[in-house]
């Protein structure tokens, strides 16, 4: 990844947190599919948005910094999370490779939430990777309204949105960790593919 221009998100700031859960079996396919990516990679443009909204984060709740799940991820992994999908029948959470793929491919999306100076990530009303309606930011407020998620857990991913759309990143309605430096049309047209 480096050869293709990307850049290791903890080398640009330290101060950010990394835990890619597809190198881990906490994702909702329950498998490893990140076999040697140990790192969380970006565009150098898009990690210097995190940065900055790491330091929006840090100017408004000191206690507080940001944890990534994913960032850049190669088509071929997208590939094995299409199928775990169909199998699934979660096809509306995962970028489809036949169309090519998502921003993550292209090392312009980042997933990650909330957390505290020990690395503890705050509550979020559902877990990352949680394929369901408790994830989408469409419904926060009939989520709190019926009890499905608490005030903190409304209130915390307001605050994560909040200091990611203020350094540049677009959201997504399905998944509150989910975050985009630019938009697929724009990716497509003018970055590079992650094989």
């Amino acid at each position: 990844m480096r050869e293709m221009g990307w850049v290791d998100v903890a080398a640009v700031d330290s101060a950010i947190r990394v835990h890619l859960a597809y190198a881990t079996r906490e994702n909702f396919m329950g498998i490893i599919l990140y076999q040697d990516i140990r790192k969380a990679f970006l565009l150098p443009a898009a990690a210097k948005k995190l940065s900055d909204a790491r330091r929006r984060l840090q100017a408004e709740r000191p206690d507080l910094t940001l944890l990534v799940y994913d960032a850049a991820r190669p088509f071929s992994v997208q590939e094995q999370m299409w199928k775990e999908a169909v199998k699934r029948g979660k096809t509306d959470y995962v970028a489809n490779p036949g169309k090519g793929g998502g921003l993550h491919n292209y090392g312009a999306a980042v997933d990650l939430t909330l957390c505290n100076a020990a690395g503890v990530p705050l509550p979020m009303g559902s877990p990352f990777d949680h394929l369901g309606p408790e994830s989408h930011t469409n419904y926060e407020n009939d989520l709190l309204r019926t009890g499905k998620i608490t005030r903190q857990e409304f209130e915390n991913r307001r605050l994560l949105r909040r200091v990611m759309t203020g350094a540049g990143f677009s959201t997504i309605t399905s998944e509150w960790w989910h975050f985009n430096h630019v938009s697929r049309a724009e990716a497509v047209a003018t970055l590079q593919k992650i094989e």
